[in-house]
């Protein structure tokens, strides 16, 4: 499991990112379960995650984000990624994004990928 914390923010929104291997819906749900043992990201306000299983089947979860689950499964797909859960956890700040906020939820996968280059 990789994971950057409090990679950027906006607006008082605060923004992490992970990621590691996963090869079914299984293992997705134990990667989130893990994930959230953390007391930072268990009381994150949304922990959306998308993820291209081995065989291409792709899953994902907006976790009240509408919208930001389909933005990391298309960047996945565009990576043509398999096997490899990205999360992008966001803490709210009290300040509404808008459309602003799938600039930050791709900003955070872009952090992710670049660092596995």
């Amino acid at each position: 499991m990789r994971v950057f914390e409090s990679i950027f923010t906006d607006r008082g929104s605060k923004y992490a990112v992970s990621g590691g291997p996963c090869g079914s819906s299984d293992e997705a749900k134990a990667f989130l379960k893990s994930l959230c043992r953390r007391k930072k990201f268990a009381k994150a306000t949304h922990n959306t995650w998308a993820v291209l299983l081995p065989d291409g089947t792709p899953l994902k979860n907006d976790d009240g984000e509408a919208g930001a689950g389909l933005v990391i499964l298309r960047m996945l797909e565009r990576e043509n990624l398999h096997g490899e859960i990205i999360v992008v956890s966001r803490w709210f700040g009290g300040v509404h994004l808008g459309g602003d906020r799938f600039r930050r939820v791709q900003d955070a996968v872009r952090v992710y990928l670049d660092a596995r280059a």
